[in-house]
């Protein structure tokens, strides 16, 4: 069986840290997700508002870095509840259980980082490209430049230092 979910959205509101009785954060909020055609007689997009659940570590990140507006990517699984309402009624809703949640936009002002996102079973870390770090030989092994200031260098024939 699979379940897994991934959506991208804006946060609708900030999100809602609580805390279980045995003192677990959870943290509750909702994205607004567009879908991906637009309606023929309008033109526009519909928008779909769909609510997510973090647990422990991954609330706290959510709490500590988003905000209404904030762009997030959430990847979870779904979850369907049957719940009775104040009046006793019977409901149902569905919620993503989020697992990992990223920054789905790039850094703004003042914030802690970029592409950085918590993942459920390996703590934060950096997304994104990292700046490329200097070869100790610049032509990557493949030999000098020429000696009349070509920037166009002869490879040798030999290809057993290629990566293929």
């Amino acid at each position: 069986m699979l379940n897994k979910i991934f959506i991208m959205g804006r946060l609708t509101r900030d999100p809602e840290l609580r805390r279980t009785q045995t003192g677990t954060p959870v943290a509750s909020f909702s994205l607004a997700v567009d879908r991906d055609f637009k309606d023929k007689s309008t033109g526009e997009r519909a928008t779909d508002f769909i609510d997510v659940v973090a647990w422990r570590q991954t609330a706290e990140f959510v709490c500590r870095y988003f905000a209404k507006g904030r762009m997030a990517v959430v990847e979870g699984r779904l979850q369907i509840r049957d719940w009775t309402d104040k009046e006793g009624g019977k409901r149902r809703s569905a919620e993503v259980i989020a697992d990992n949640i990223y920054f789905g936009d790039s850094k703004r002002e003042g914030d802690g980082g970029y592409s950085t996102g918590y993942h459920q079973n390996g703590g934060y870390s950096q997304g994104g490209y990292p700046a490329p770090s200097a070869p100790a030989d610049p032509f990557g092994g493949y030999g000098a430049p020429p000696a009349d200031g070509d920037q166009f260098a002869e490879l040798s024939t030999d290809d057993s230092k290629l990566p293929f």
